[in-house]
């Protein structure tokens, strides 16, 4: 496994520059990775602290809780993934260009930084309610942004999707769960996991099959 430090993700290098002083970015790489290792119950502030080469008073200095970590990496993560597909979502280009573009950076991200990411989308529920509320506000917005892609290609009809909001999660699933399996010895990248899985996508929404179909329609070459 990689660490939290050393996973790349095309345009992505630094996802912790926001995180200020340097001891503070160093705990939260730190924490990423015990929790992605061992889990969230299974990990202590001591097994935090010690990878990053502090001692346990150190770490309440800059975080009150073991909770507050990871609220940090999940709020930073959940963001970036919003703004991934919200990106996608605001482009130019047609539903099937664009559900691509969305698929292809998010899943991307999620093959990059694997490990944080594994924290990110499956450590919800460790969360105190209050976290958990404001977590799940900005799934529901990457919910919303993907949504929105898939009506539109509906109603141009460049997609055939019976039940949008059932494809919805279905799509962001795919994507999300790459996070679960990728490892950086397997014999795809990061880049080529984006591309497959983008045409994976429009097959789902039935994108090939409506341009084929239009294609070969009368009058059209």
């Amino acid at each position: 496994m990689g660490t939290a430090a050393e996973e790349t993700a095309g345009g992505d290098e630094t996802p912790w520059d926001e995180v200020t002083p340097e001891a503070a970015r160093r705990l939260l790489e730190a924490a990423v990775d015990a929790f992605a290792e061992r889990g969230y119950h299974a990990t202590t502030t001591r097994d935090i602290a010690g990878r990053a080469g502090m001692s346990p008073a150190a770490l309440y200095i800059h975080y009150k809780t073991k909770e507050e970590l990871l609220h940090r990496i999940s709020r930073i993560g959940h963001v970036k993934a919003l703004e991934i597909l919200e990106g996608a979502a605001g482009a130019p280009g047609t539903a099937a260009e664009r559900l691509a573009g969305a698929v292809r950076s998010f899943v991307r991200w999620h093959a990059g930084r694997y490990t944080t990411a594994r924290v990110v989308q499956y450590e919800l529920d460790a969360l105190r309610p209050e976290h958990r509320d404001e977590i799940v506000a900005l799934r529901r917005r990457s919910d919303a942004a993907v949504r929105r892609i898939i009506e539109e290609g509906v109603a141009a009809g460049e997609f055939d999707v019976p039940d949008v909001p059932g494809t919805t999660v279905a799509v962001l699933s795919l994507c999300i769960d790459v996070a679960r399996w990728f490892n950086v010895k397997g014999r795809r990248t990061p880049d080529e996991v984006g591309e497959l899985y983008a045409g994976l996508v429009l097959r789902m929404v039935g994108a090939a099959r409506n341009r084929d179909q239009a294609e070969s329609a009368p009058g059209q070459k």
